[in-house]
């Protein structure tokens, strides 16, 4: 089937590709500057880097932010090159699998800390400070590289030295060819997904019996569970990228004249449009993060206005100096 698709897009028209990576491009432009003022937002105020539940929220923007990156400049490049070096496209494949798998597991570190939040409240500052939340974020780094470690070392030992040397099409079947890294990620994939559906069903399940015991009314009860419930639909929007290849292969095989387009819609409704779910989450919902970045929005775009607004040459007198 990839093969299949490297000779379709020798067939496709110039003005089809154009358009496809002009919004291709377009929509992360625009999602790299709305997760680039999330960022700067974050970095310039103390109280969001001393919150345990905002450091978790940065580092799923930043975890969005290059996952989208490379995944953009990976559908671009099997445009413009076609075929890349090996060894390059194992860095971006390696690079793109560790945060799309990471994204599942921060979803479940966020809502457990809701759940601690809601559940335990007396207990949250010794159950979440700074440094168990920086150790949280490491084991997700260790447990998320770790698969794309072992499919390089399968690899290695499978492959000739001379394959990280040719130029290949830019796709994990293509680059990890060996049949039982296949099997080994599918088992990781399952075992690591149900953990994290487990985990957002109980924390969802205990703040709302919380809700009832204490009132149905009160307010952080109620923003904890809906962002739980958020978060499940984000987990299942990101469980798609693991499901949507034999969905994919299984459409191309029934509509193989249209495989470009599959491709194509699959692209922008499983890797780009989930990227909008965290700046809605956190970035709208929170009302705290929603105060301090409307207000940085709004004094950058009054800048800009200023900027674009000032005549050219012109320079600010001096106090005490009369220009004739």
């Amino acid at each position: 089937l990839t093969l299949s698709y490297i000779n379709a897009t020798l067939v496709e028209s110039f003005s089809s590709i154009l358009t496809k990576n002009i919004v291709a491009m377009l929509v992360w432009l625009v999602l790299s500057i709305i997760n680039g003022s999330m960022v700067h937002t974050f970095q310039r105020h103390s109280l969001f880097y001393e919150n345990p539940r905002y450091i978790m929220f940065i580092c799923m923007v930043i975890n969005d932010a290059l996952q989208l990156t490379l995944v953009t400049a990976l559908y671009v490049i099997s445009y413009i090159f076609r075929k890349i070096h090996a060894s390059v496209c194992c860095l971006l494949i390696m690079t793109a699998i560790l945060t799309t798998r990471s994204t599942p597991l921060i979803l479940a570190g966020m809502a457990v800390e809701r759940y601690i939040s809601i559940c335990f409240p007396l207990r949250y500052s010794h159950m979440c400070n700074i440094p168990r939340t920086l150790l949280l974020i490491c084991v997700i780094v260790i447990l998320t590289i770790t698969p794309p470690i072992t499919d390089l070392l399968i690899t290695i030992v499978k492959e000739p030295p001379s394959f990280f040397h040719t130029k290949i099409f830019c796709d994990h079947s293509l680059l990890f060819r060996d049949q039982s890294i296949y099997y080994k990620n599918c088992v990781f994939d399952g075992t690591y997904l149900s953990f994290v559906a487990l985990a957002l069903l109980y924390t969802y399940c205990k703040i709302m019996m919380a809700a009832q015991a204490v009132s149905t009314s009160l307010a952080s009860v109620k923003r904890a569970r809906n962002t739980v419930l958020l978060h499940g639909v984000q987990l299942l929007l990101c469980m798609l990228a693991f499901v949507v290849p034999s969905l994919q292969a299984a459409l191309i095989s029934l509509f193989p004249q249209l495989s470009l387009e599959i491709r194509y819609i699959f692209f922008l409704l499983v890797y780009i449009i989930p990227r909008f779910l965290s700046p809605m989450i956190y970035g709208f919902r929170d009302e705290q993060f929603r105060k301090y970045w409307t207000r940085y929005l709004s004094c950058h775009e009054h800048s800009m206005t200023l900027t674009h607004l000032k005549p050219a040459g012109h320079r600010p007198s001096r106090p005490g100096v009369r220009h004739l």
